[in-house]
């Protein structure tokens, strides 16, 4: 029944959904992720800096490449070739091209509607967007129940199960001895909170990143006279005009809309939560920094896994096994053996970081529904760990197909919300560009300007008008004397 279910939902209506309502909004948006693409290396560069205690642009970025730079990128490109042929990664970069302009209007609503928290932290997501800007508690209640179920448990039972199981396959290593220092390990930053997390991901995301570039970088360039053919191959398959992948059109364009959601995350939710905790000064430089990370998630670490499998010469038409195997196996016809160990080192770094933000979107979306209880979040902390333990030792296949459900879920409820929030959300963006228009570097969000919307205004005060000029003793004087 899971898989009946799963399969309409994820092969139809997620399709529909991501690519439908992600076109229209490139579309209305006169493609804004084309018009401020190099901008974002603009806005990349300027968020590095940060003058006050809250997280910085950088380290909100760090963290949701934390979970969109996860098991997605090497198993779920993998899977996607496997079921669906080269064309699948076609459907992926068109995922992606989409999904930017989506990520940049939940990101940069997220940032709007934050909210400062007890403890002097900003908080926000779809859950707040939808209580604030659409004024529906109840239904930003049942967006945050499907983020706390999706990504706080299902997701890391799951990412649990990839890295354990790898290193089983590389090293030989006991899962249940995995599972349980993998538990460990992640107990201690949970610990410490958001702002531990942070700094786990500003050390761990560049590494992890920049280490599997450069590898699967040196396997593309040893075979770069096949790379245009392969490319070739790839768009012709996406449309079935390859004869050897002929038949698999419609599971390239299932598979790769399926796998590249679950790669980058765009349009589910679930990286507005970490958008929200930058301090900035202006909501949509925070929605041109994460449009820029599902660039990097899809088309340049997606695509340098696929090309691994595809031009290693391991992967043949109708091949048979999981995606870490074919992705390990790959690597390791090119470079030999270390490939295997290299992978699965990867995998587990990819995998830490990504638990760790999974945990965070569980717990941010679990105090939306509770408050501050810490009895309560303790109890989620604790269960977050056994699950992490379970799914390290367990077959989750049905876990999965219920997480494939739930994620659609997510896009069905978090879009919608877009689309009924998009003026607001254009609205922003004009006077985001119309100050650039004007020559100011780094636009600043004046909420006077808003007053309609129910926003937090510690988290964004009225910007202060000019300071009008007073004149000097000799103007004064010359003043008086006229009157």
């Amino acid at each position: 029944m899971l898989e009946v279910i799963n399969d309409f939902l994820s092969g139809k209506v997620l399709i529909v959904l991501i690519v439908g309502l992600g076109g229209y909004f490139t579309i209305r948006s006169r493609f804004v992720q084309f018009r401020h693409f190099f901008h974002m290396f603009t806005v990349f560069r300027d968020s590095l800096k940060s003058s006050t205690d809250q997280l910085s642009s950088f380290q909100a970025l760090m963290l949701s490449l934390a979970g969109r730079v996860g098991a997605g990128n090497i198993a779920g490109v993998g899977i996607a070739v496997t079921l669906g042929g080269p064309g699948a990664v076609f459907w992926m970069w068109v995922t992606a091209l989409v999904g930017m302009s989506s990520s940049f209007f939940e990101c940069s609503l997220g940032q709007l509607y934050k909210r400062c928290d007890s403890e002097g932290q900003y908080r926000g997501g779809p859950s707040y967007y939808i209580q604030h800007g659409l004024q529906k508690r109840w239904l930003g209640m049942i967006m945050a129940f499907l983020l706390l179920v999706t990504f706080g448990f299902a997701f890391n039972g799951l990412q649990a199960h990839a890295v354990t199981h790898s290193l089983n396959n590389a090293f030989g290593f006991d899962t249940t001895y995995t599972g349980l220092g993998l538990a460990v390990l992640l107990g201690l930053v949970f610990i410490g909170g958001i702002k531990r997390i942070a700094k786990v991901a500003d050390l761990l995301v560049p590494v992890k990143t920049l280490a599997y570039i450069g590898v699967t970088l040196y396997v593309i360039v040893l075979q770069f006279e096949h790379v245009p053919d392969m490319l070739a191959t790839i768009v012709r398959s996406a449309f079935g005009l390859d004869q050897a992948f002929g038949g698999l059109i419609g599971s390239a364009i299932v598979m790769g809309v399926k796998r590249g959601v679950f790669a980058n995350e765009a349009g589910l939710g679930s990286a507005p939560n970490v958008a929200a905790v930058a301090s900035v000064e202006h909501p949509v430089a925070q929605g041109v920094v994460q449009a820029f990370s599902v660039f990097l998630d899809t088309f340049v670490i997606c695509t340098c896994t696929a090309l691994l499998i595809l031009l290693s010469g391991f992967y043949t038409p109708g091949f048979e096994g999981d995606g870490i195997a074919l992705t390990q196996n790959s690597l390791a016809a090119v470079v030999g053996d270390w490939g295997r160990i290299f992978i699965s080192v990867a995998l587990s770094l990819f995998v830490f970081t990504s638990i760790l933000y999974n945990y965070y979107l569980g717990e941010n979306n679990l105090r939306f529904m509770i408050g501050d209880n810490r009895k309560v979040l303790m109890g989620y902390r604790a269960l977050v760990l056994v699950l992490i333990f379970w799914g390290a030792i367990e077959n989750l296949g049905t876990v999965f197909a219920f997480a494939d459900i739930t994620m659609t879920l997510l896009a069905f409820v978090n879009l919608i919300a877009l689309f009924l929030l998009f003026k607001v959300g254009m609205r922003i963006l004009r006077d985001y560009d119309d100050q650039r228009a004007a020559g100011i570097k780094v636009p600043v969000f004046d909420s006077s300007k808003f007053p309609d919307l129910d926003l937090d205004r510690n988290a964004w005060p009225a910007t202060p008008s000019a300071p009008v000029a007073k004149p000097d003793a000799a103007t004064a004087g010359v003043a008086a004397a006229q009157r």
